[in-house]
């Protein structure tokens, strides 16, 4: 049997692709002192920033990678990585809009995730399950590269929730008869919207030390305590 057809636009691919590769090249263009990297290892980290969560996303779903089909993926992704490191001083002072950047990324690549994960036959759960790998895989492959702390598994505001959220809201549109490309442009604004609101309010999830803390506090707090 043939396996279900899904083309994801090549023009949107790219620019999901090509940001991260900024992101990507903007993160790792920051670091000072012995943990500076040279201009290959910057746009190391550019292109995996840029191709990873494709290549996890077609990984999970067993098919042939689309990164690897074409010459446009390497290119735009090593590009994209070149940019952002001769703009890094000017990106860095353009906060907003990294952060702008960042969400839609997010958006995108769970987006497509997703979108290809429901025509490809999966259900709701795993389809979502592949788009939120797919949102976040470039970041930690990122952060293992570099030997940093994976970032969505510490306090912070909302990432894979923000990407969790919105692949939910597009498989759901879906679900209820939605044109898959509709839903996916929906899933995109959600996570968007989400990841920015996150941001500037500096929303997280609990820290798993402050819930402790507080059960403790909640305890403790129906001991009397007997005065000299």
């Amino acid at each position: 049997m043939n396996e279900p057809i899904f083309v994801i636009p090549l023009w949107a691919d790219l620019i999901a692709v090509g940001l991260g590769g900024i992101q990507g090249a903007l993160f790792a263009s920051g670091f000072r002192g012995q943990q500076r990297l040279d201009m290959l290892g910057v746009a190391i980290i550019g292109i995996v920033v840029g191709m990873g969560g494709g290549l996890i996303r077609d990984l999970l779903l067993n098919v042939t990678p689309t990164t690897l089909q074409s010459n446009w993926y390497l290119l735009t992704a090593g590009g994209a990585a070149l940019f952002g490191m001769l703009l890094a001083g000017l990106f860095q002072r353009l906060n907003a809009v990294i952060v702008g950047l960042d969400a839609l990324v997010i958006g995108m690549f769970g987006a497509f995730g997703t979108s290809k994960a429901i025509v490809l036959g999966l259900p709701l759960v795993p389809a979502v399950f592949v788009g939120v790998c797919a949102a976040v895989g470039g970041g930690i492959l990122r952060d293992m590269i570099m030997g940093l702390p994976v970032a969505i598994m510490h306090v912070g505001s909302l990432y894979a929730v923000a990407a969790a959220v919105g692949c939910l809201v597009l498989a759901v549109a879906e679900l209820l008869g939605v044109n898959v490309v509709a839903a996916a442009v929906i899933g995109i604004a959600v996570t968007t919207v989400i990841r920015l609101l996150a941001v500037i309010f500096d929303i997280s999830l609990p820290e798993q030390r402050a819930l402790y803390r507080r059960k403790v506090a909640v305890e403790t707090s129906a001991i009397p305590i007997v005065k000299p």
